[in-house]
This record gives structure tokens, C-alpha cells and sequence, in this order.
């Protein structure tokens, strides 16, 4: 569905209404992307509330091509179905003099035959067409034949959050905070002017070409009266109704930002507060008051859900105190999102203070520069005199993957110097003409084994062949064998920020350890709760820090892996229940060695021989790890963030459902497609 275009007491929820939802990018680089798992019925929205109009009616199935309005003789060419419901179809129309396009409400006029039917329908045009907001969708015109009564209204062509929602499953913070900005300045718009919108949900939030979100569908607006006058109708959908419309007490403005909260709840933990299987559940947890509050939230947001779905409708935040909570005042968000959000994670700056910061920690690291170029620290020879403590200082090199022009870099002695042009090194060439390779994704990383012998191409290769094996061996089944209930503990990437197109790429690991693969190749991971520092060259010669004794030339970039950090902690989620007990701080964490995207997942490769598949529609993980006796383990996170982990030989035994086996089809092609360009 596109617009606000029908009545939300007369149609069925939106997910039942629309088919037609956003679709991953066809990926032109490798293997189809694996589908998001089946929503089961079970997780769909509950039955709508039950209404006075009757939906035995049938809506006639057919509309004219052309559409004449009798008064003007304007005619609208009919363009897709956007959505349907009980009640109402709407449909993209063309005016066939101006090619301007609308979405266009059609309701048939057997559905008003009764005068309260009627009056239905002109107290929903006669509000719409008095609204001018830019987070409202616009109010066009109306008219009517002998068949159906057409209402015109804006077109949003990226449909609705509900859509988004359907294809993502749960959000970032900083998108929640974007929608939530756009859709409170709508509803302070509506109640200033004595107006409740009564049926705040997904569906009912409409995206336009540029990303902005418009408040739509008034089936259910009513004036706000006063306490003694208010409708005690029970109307609205069921997982967003507050407890005293439950209670028959009566409408308020406190009763649609209860909805408010009740979408926030939604966005950022994939389903709503009080959904249960029985209607008569949901509304005795919502009279109750009763829902958890996942752990992975962040402090602020479980704040401010918690203030906003109180039983008692004065105790609720009103909306300037919702956006003057710390959720919204401490967070960053975005001034645009990019519509590739409509069905994967979107890679997001920092806010503007730090990003200011980031730049100028940038010149003050990677000194002023006349070409483009990046950095390299302290060579390893420096650097091993740096740890004996022979040398007091020493020279950051600037180099380019290019051969650059003369530029200006610290001497020892703080003062800038003219610098001839610097060739790249053998090791900088390979790693050069890796990132220009025909594989899709950014490669960031020494083609150089590590000391352990691990590379890049020798990990993939090892996993697509384990991988591989155990699908050939692999019977038929339909679902999943028991799950390991207390597997072995490893170390995977609950959090990652993409930073490359300055400084490089940021993860989180389960235990809380930060690393950092910046550009050039170096690494530097914070662990110990950031008291250790571990730091790997491009050489992969590794060096180890406590974080009070760390070498000045480094103190720069620390800081940027700190602010990565803490833009993780404080604005992502985590990726999964499955945790694991802090390391010792003298055991180095295992090192990125290359991260790739794809138009569908992300891909990382660890030098422990660790692999890890992120898919960005669904937040589905596959992660192929090694035991301790040198055994495979496969873990699968779901959509729920729920760990699975099982033995690769006992996949390979048993079988799998058609979910799992999906995607490890996906990510052996994926991985033998990346051996083949290495």
C-alpha cells in the first residue's frame, strides 16, 4: 500500500493486505540472495477489531482502465493495485492531461448505501481536506460516479513502514529516531488542532521518493472532546490499543501516543509489545500492562518506552517530552536515509561533533596532505624500538596506493618537511590490485599470510570446502537437529560499522573487544574493557600495549577506534543472545582479515580460520568456527536474534531445513567466488 488509502477499521491488517512488498536488489555479482524466513501466521498481526460495517460485502474486482470525474471531465489512466482491504482498493492513477500521478482511495458506492456509511466517508474527506503538514500525506480531491467514490491523495512510492518493517524486521536507533522525529511532528500538527488520529501503526506511515514520512489514513480521526463527551468506541488495531480504549474509557491524545509507543517497541525489536497468539491474550497484557523489554536495548530507548506505555494515560510522556528524552537528545540521527534502508542495514555517519572530530583527528594523525593519501604508522623496525623504549619518538609514513606528488609529513622533530614521492611497496601493490579486483566488496587487508599462515584466500577456501562437503553429504529434512545446549565458547561480530570511506571498518566482538582493519591494513583492537591495546602492522607483526603505556604515535588513532566504539555502543544493537565470558587480556583477539559486501550480506574472514555472514534483510548469521578439537561448529542466528549452534558433521548427518541449507548454498558460491578472483 501506498498512501492513506482506506479506512483502518474496514481493512485488514497490513501485512494481509499487501503481497507486494520491497525486495532486495537483484545481485548481479553472484548466487541469488536467500529469502527471508516465512512469517508464519502465527507472528502475523491479530484480527482487526471487529466494526459495524459488513465485510460480507463483496468490493467488485474490476476497475474501468480510464477513469472520467462527471463535473470536470478530467480523466486518470489506472496504473498497479497498492493495496487492499476490506472495504477499499487503491490503486496509482495517471491524469491523463497533467501525467501527474496519485494514489487514488476507490471505495465502492455499495459500501455507502447507508446514510451512517456514507457519513462515514464524508467526515474522512471533509478532515482529510483541511490538513496541510509536510508530515501529513496530502488531501488532492474527490469525486464520484455511479460506481465508487475516488479520493485522490499523494503518492508515496516507497509504501510504508509496515513494508520497511516486513523487510528488515527490526531497525537501528537512528532510524527510529528518524521516523519518530517525522511522525511526532504529524501528531503535534493533529493535536493542536483537537484532532486524534486513533489508528497509529505501521501501515499506516507512508514513505515517499525522497524518504519522508507522511501520516496517512483518517478513517478513524475523530475531534478530541472533553473527558465526559469522549468516544468510547473500540476501534484502532489490536497490538497498538491503549489500555483505557480497551477499557472503554474514552479517547485521548494520551491514547495515540501510547501508539506511539507501541510502534517504537515494534521498529526496534521486531515485533509488537503485547503480540501474543489470542486476541484475548493481547488485550489482557495490554490492560496488564504486561511486556518484556529485550536487554539489547539501549538504556535510553527502554527508558523512554517504559515512560511511554504507562496504564495511567497522565503519567505517559506527552510528545515535547518524548523528543526532549535522552534517547533523542544523546543519539544521533540522520538527516536523510538512504532508500536502500527499505531493505537493509544503512551505513550511517556519525553525528556532525564527531564527525568534525573525526576529521580533525584525521589531518592531526594522518598530517596534511597535497594528494590523496593514506597512512602507514611506525615501520616495524620503529616501532620494535619503540616498545624497548630505545626511541623517543618516530615518523608516521605517509603512502598511497597511487604514486603520489611531493607532500608534507611530521619530521621527528614536529616540524613539517618536503617529502619526495613515495613508490609502493611490493606488499602495497598486491594489496592495491586486491581492492580493484572484479569481486564485489571492499577488501581491506595485506594479502601477506599472518604469523599464523592464515590469508584471506586460504580461509575462504578452507570453509567453501568444508561447507561444501557437508551439503553433498547432507539428506533431505525439514528442519533443524537439536541444537548444541551448551556449545563450546568463540568469539563472533555482534556490532560493525562501515567507516571506510575515511578510516576503515569498525566490529564489536561477543566479548566486547573492539577492533578496527583500518585502510591501509593495520589493525588495532581495544580489549580487556579497553585497559589493552593489540596492534598488527601490515607486515602482521603484532605488538601488544596496556592502554597507560601506549606509544604517542598511536594515541591519535586509538582515539578513532574509540569513537567508533562508542558510536556502536551507544546507537546499535547487538546482533544475538550468544555472549561469552571477557578473554585474558594477554590473549590477542582473532584479527579481521578482510571484510566484503555484497549487494546481500556481509562477509568476514578471521585469521583463526573464523567466518561470519551477516544477510542484511532479515539479520539472519551464519558462522563457521573451528573447536577445540579441531572440529567444525555452525551456528545460525535468526531473525530473532536466536543462537543455534551445531556440529558441521551433524548437519551433514541429519540434514537441515530448507532456511539453513539456503543460505549455506549461498555462502559456499559466494566463497568460491571469491577464490577464484583472489
Amino acid at each position: 500500500m501506498d498512501t492513506g488509502c482506506f479506512s483502518a477499521a474496514q481493512r485488514l491488517s497490513c501485512h494481509a493486505m499487501n503481497s507486494d512488498l520491497p525486495k532486495p536488489c537483484p545481485d548481479h555479482h553472484g548466487p541469488p540472495p536467500p529469502p527471508p524466513p516465512p512469517h508464519t501466521p502465527s507472528s502475523a498481526v491479530p484480527p482487526p477489531v471487529k466494526t459495524n460495517r459488513n465485510r460480507s460485502e463483496q468490493i467488485k474486482p474490476e476497475l474501468a482502465p480510464v477513469v472520467t470525474d462527471p463535473k470536470t471531465g478530467r480523466s486518470y489512466s489506472k496504473g498497479k493495485l497498492l493495496g487492499k482491504g476490506g472495504f477499499a482498493r487503491c490503486y496509482e492513477m495517471t491524469d491523463l492531461t497533467s501525467n501527474k500521478m496519485y494514489a487514488v482511495k476507490v471505495i465502492p458506492q455499495s459500501r455507502v448505501s447507508k446514510p451512517h456509511q456514507r457519513d462515514k466517508i464524508t467526515n474522512e474527506i471533509e478532515l482529510h481536506k483541511t490538513l496541510s503538514h509536510k508530515h501529513v500525506v496530502k488531501f488532492s480531491h474527490h469525486f464520484e460516479d455511479h460506481e465508487n467514490i475516488y479520493i485522490f491523495l499523494e503518492l508515496c512510492s516507497r509504501k510504508s513502514l509496515a513494508h520497511i518493517w516486513k523487510a528488515r524486521h527490526t531497525l537501528t536507533e537512528p532510524e527510529v529516531r528518524y521516523y519518530l522525529r517525522q511522525i511526532i511532528s504529524g501528531l503535534k500538527y493533529l493535536h493542536n488542532r483537537g484532532i486524534l488520529h486513533r489508528d497509529l501503526k505501521l501501515g499506516n506511515f507512508f514513505i515517499n521518493e525522497n524518504m519522508e514520512l507522511r501520516l496517512g489514513d483518517f478513517g478513524l480521526a475523530a475531534k478530541l472532546e472533553t473527558v465526559e463527551l469522549r468516544k468510547k468506541t473500540i476501534c484502532g488495531t489490536p497490538n497498538y490499543l491503549a489500555p483505557e480504549v480497551l477499557n472503554r474509557q474514552g479517547h485521548g491524545t494520551e491514547s495515540d501516543v501510547w501508539s506511539l509507543g507501541c510502534v517504537m517497541y515494534t521498529l526496534m525489536c521486531g515485533n509488537p509489545p503485547f503480540e501474543t497468539l489470542d486476541l484475548k491474550e493481547t488485550y489482557k497484557c495490554i490492560k496488564e500492562v504486561r511486556y518484556n523489554l529485550p536487554s539489547n536495548l539501549s538504556p535510553a530507548a527502554q527508558k523512554l518506552i517504559s515512560s511511554v506505555l504507562q496504564k495511567v494515560p497522565s503519567n505517559r510522556l506527552n510528545l515535547d517530552q518524548i523528543l526532549a528524552h535522552e534517547f533523542f537528545t544523546k543519539g544521533f540521527t540522520p538527516d536523510k536515509l538512504p532508500p536502500s534502508s527499505c531493505v537493509m542495514v544503512p551505513e550511517l555517519h556519525p553525528p556532525s561533533p564527531a564527525k568534525k572530530f573525526f576529521t580533525k583527528m584525521a589531518k592531526s594523525f594522518f598530517g596534511k596532505k597535497k594528494a590523496k593519501a593514506e597512512k602507514i604508522p611506525c615501520d616495524e623496525k620503529e616501532l620494535s624500538k619503540l616498545v624497548s623504549g630505545i626511541v623517543k619518538c618516530s615518523v608516521s609514513r605517509q603512502i598511497s596506493y597511487k604514486t603520489v606528488e611531493a607532500h608534507e609529513v611530521p619530521s621527528p622533530t614536529g616540524q613539517l618537511v618536503s617529502s619526495v614521492p613515495l613508490e609502493p611497496t611490493p606488499a602495497e601493490e598486491e594489496s592495491r590490485k586486491s581492492v580493484s579486483r572484479s569481486f564485489k566488496g571492499t577488501m581491506a587487508s595485506s594479502t601477506e599470510p599472518c604469523e599464523d599462515g592464515s590469508t584471506p584466500a586460504a580461509v575462504a577456501e578452507s570453509a567453501a570446502k568444508v561447507l561444501n562437503a557437508c551439503l553433498a553429504a547432507m539428506p533431505a529434512a525439514t528442519r533443524n537437529p537439536p541444537c548444541l545446549s551448551r556449545p563450546e565458547p568463540f568469539l563472533w561480530v555482534t556490532k560493525w560499522v562501515d567507516y571506510s570511506n575515511k578510516y576503515g571498518f569498525g566490529y564489536q566482538l561477543s566479548n566486547h573487544s573492539i577492533g578496527v582493519l583500518f585502510n591501509e591494513g593495520t589493525h588495532f583492537s581495544l580489549c580487556d574493557q579497553r585497559k589493552t591495546i593489540h596492534y598488527c602492522l601490515t607486515n602482521n607483526k603484532h605488538f601488544s600495549f596496556q592502554t597507560s603505556a601506549l606509544p604517542e604515535q598511536l594515541r591519535s588513532q586509538k582515539q578513532i577506534v574509540e569513537l567508533m566504539a562508542n558510536y556502536m555502543e551507544q546507537n546499535l544493537m547487538e546482533g544475538g543472545d550468544l555472549h561469552c565470558e571477557d578473554q585474558a587480556s594477554s590473549t590477542p583477539p582473532p584479527l579481521l582479515l578482510q571484510w566484503v559486501k555484497t549487494d546481500h550480506a556481509l562477509v568476514m574472514l578471521f585469521n583463526n580460520g573464523t567466518l561470519q555472514v551477516n544477510f542484511y534483510t532479515d539479520h539472519t548469521k551464519v558462522i563457521l568456527c573451528k573447536s577445540s578439537d579441531g572440529s567444525h561448529l555452525l551456528t545460525y542466528i535468526s531473525r530473532e536474534r536466536a543462537s543455534y549452534t551445531y556440529p558441521l558433521a551433524m548437519l551433514s548427518e541429519a540434514g537441515c531445513s530448507a532456511e539453513l541449507r539456503h543460505r549455506l548454498r549461498y555462502v559456499v558460491q559466494l566463497l568460491q567466488h571469491h577464490h577464484t578472483d583472489a
